[in-house]
């Protein structure tokens, strides 16, 4: 079956650009392997920009139960400096949100196929893409949006990780005083081999994600539960806040070989590459929904406006450009063991240098891609 626009992903930045292309009357049909949103690895923070795309989609956060975060805290070893944010933000768990997206999806007329699993993606001779399924269904469109996230399509891999990094996530329930000491923050904590992040979500819960490199996994003799001890062992901060803590689930969520930094260079034609399939930033900024989104944004209204995927990706590129390597570099200095000693320290003598990193880490939306891309 044929559609003018295949989209390969529901995740954030595949069912926020199949949104605002099937608002413009665009027929798009959307593959998603998951049968029904799940909860997935990721910081489930919401900054400024993400919270602008998501009203325009027609989200509405507060309903779904989203938390406001209005400080950003930085914690290594027993040392803690806190500074309010920069910008209005909040947390809400990806299960959540991909639930509603997808709603609002069917709602703007998208052909949402759920437990579809995509097997290969190939231009035919007719100059269609091919989406075979692993059933053997196949799904034809001239266009087609590549937004797999952490999921490389066999065919169209990214470079693999030199870092070995590996990515965990567990929900907790805190005990009453922690909830209170967490409040409205976001905390990230820094550890010998990595760092991660815990703040409040909806249900009176708390997201643990935290990124390691493999040899500090290895070190805990590649166990949960000797990871979690030596992170503890590490940032005795993050040891009392989890003190009392009820894990929620068995065992975390876990993903390897991020290709933290990565940014797509080049594209096939009428090919568009988005969300982390466009860029992967570090972890720590929190910019990861904001980036599926302004990728999604900023494809959808180049497809809309006849532009090329091949000039758009490198377009797309160059204007991230700057802020990821600054996040790259931020995120290689807070693996510095000198960096987890005196950072918080100095922190607590300028927490305004916070604000200030948070700022320059933001992938803004360039005033060429209106608001109005994904509105009705």
């Amino acid at each position: 079956m044929q559609d003018e626009v295949l989209v390969l992903g529901g995740g954030v930045a595949g069912c926020a650009a199949s949104i605002a292309l099937a608002r413009k009357g665009r027929s798009v049909t959307l593959l998603e392997r998951e049968p029904t949103p799940r909860h997935k690895i990721c910081g489930e923070f919401l900054s400024g920009e993400a919270l602008e795309d998501l009203h325009a989609l027609g989200i509405d956060i507060a309903s779904l139960g989203a938390v406001p975060i209005n400080y950003v805290r930085l914690a290594a070893a027993r040392r803690a400096a806190e500074a309010p944010l920069p910008f209005p933000a909040a947390s809400l768990t990806r299960k959540t949100l991909d639930t509603a997206l997808i709603a609002t999806a069917i709602a703007a007329g998208v052909r949402v196929q759920r437990g579809r699993s995509v097997q290969s993606l190939k231009r035919t001779s007719a100059n269609l893409w091919q989406a075979t399924l692993d059933d053997g269904a196949i799904y034809e469109a001239p266009t087609a949006f590549l937004a797999t996230g952490k999921h490389d399509l066999r065919g169209h891999a990214r470079p693999k990780d030199p870092h070995h990094w590996v990515a965990f996530k567990m929900y907790y329930r805190l005990s009453a005083a922690q909830t209170i000491d967490l409040a409205d923050a976001s905390e990230l904590t820094l550890y010998a081999g990595g760092y991660g992040g815990i703040q409040p979500v909806e249900d009176g819960v708390v997201n643990f994600c935290c990124v390691v490199q493999r040899s500090y996994f290895a070190r805990a003799g590649f166990r949960w539960e000797g990871l979690l001890a030596n992170m503890q062992r590490d940032c005795p901060h993050l040891a009392m806040r989890l003190d009392g803590a009820e894990p929620l689930a068995r065992k975390p969520i876990a993903v390897t070989h991020i290709p933290y930094g990565y940014l797509r260079r080049t594209t096939e034609e009428d090919l568009y590459c988005i969300g982390d399939q466009a860029a992967v930033i570090p972890s720590f900024t929190g910019d990861g929904i904001s980036i599926a989104l302004h990728t999604a944004r900023s494809a959808a209204a180049a497809y809309l406006a006849g532009e090329p995927a091949q000039a758009f990706q490198p377009k797309l590129r160059a204007a991230m450009l700057p802020q990821m390597r600054l996040a790259e570099a931020a995120a290689n200095g807070l693996n510095n063991a000198l960096a987890r000693v005196v950072l918080p320290f100095c922190l607590r003598v300028w927490p305004g240098a916070m604000r200030v990193t948070a700022r320059l880490t933001r992938v803004t939306q360039p005033a060429s891609v209106a608001p109005q891309v994904f509105a009705n």
